[in-house]
């Protein structure tokens, strides 16, 4: 029997809450550089948008995210308080590790409205996290997780279903696509999900890192883009 066999009732419904659309911290508002790749021409059709969701799947939620939310889920395991040092040491590796200041703003204002939202669900924890320099996103999803006691491998696949579910999003309004053809890439993007997941929970630390030189690329030319809809 695995860890997800085990997730009982309330941790599952905590999960979900976490991952819901409609938590209010903005993420509707980010496209991660899929806009801008659609306006180059590199994501045009049901096919290129499919291709692109599950390569980042396979090659930067499996090999940076992910492994960082779990080493994050561990970091706050060490403590009540959330003050272990590997806390902010992974916070602030995975900042660095974004390649452009939209994708690094994104990650702030998204952590910080999470933080807000934990707060005013019981964790205080949350609310202290608002004004480190450091806070990510990825940072107060694995609070979440911990404090309320999701397996890791749960969050995980929670963590890389959410995004996926926005990056699908996005592709249909910015292609723009069908409501048929998001789902299946939807369906696409979550069969990637469990391979990401069990890779990111094996590997070491000199093993983390992103290979995506045209997210790098596109996030870089969102920040001069002359209409947007989205702000990264």
């Amino acid at each position: 029997m695995t860890t997800l066999d085990l997730l009982s009732a309330g941790p599952l419904l905590r999960l979900l809450h976490l991952c819901s659309p409609t938590l209010p911290i903005g993420a509707f508002a980010y496209s991660q550089g899929l806009e801008p790749a659609t306006s180059a021409g590199w994501v045009s059709d049901e096919e290129s948008a499919r291709l692109w969701i599950t390569g980042l799947v396979r090659n930067q939620l499996a090999t940076l995210d992910l492994p960082i939310l779990a080493r994050l889920y561990a970091a706050f395991g060490e403590t009540d308080a959330g003050e272990a040092p590997a806390v902010a040491r992974w916070s602030a590796f995975l900042m660095a590790s974004r390649p452009s200041s939209e994708l690094q703003t994104e990650e702030r204002q998204l952590g910080g409205a999470l933080a807000r939202v934990l707060a005013g669900l019981g964790l205080p924890e949350g609310a202290a996290w608002t004004t480190r320099p450091e806070i990510t996103y990825v940072t107060m999803f694995a609070l979440a997780a911990r404090r309320w006691e999701v397996p890791i491998e749960a969050a995980a696949q929670g963590f890389a279903f959410t995004w996926v579910e926005a990056q699908t999003s996005a592709a249909v309004r910015l292609v723009p696509l069908g409501q048929s053809a998001g789902q299946r890439i939807l369906v696409a993007g979550a069969a990637e999900i469990p391979d990401a997941v069990a890779r990111a929970l094996t590997l070491a630390d000199d093993d983390l890192g992103a290979s995506a030189p045209r997210l790098a690329i596109a996030s870089a030319w969102h920040e001069t883009q002359y209409s947007r809809l989205f702000r990264s």
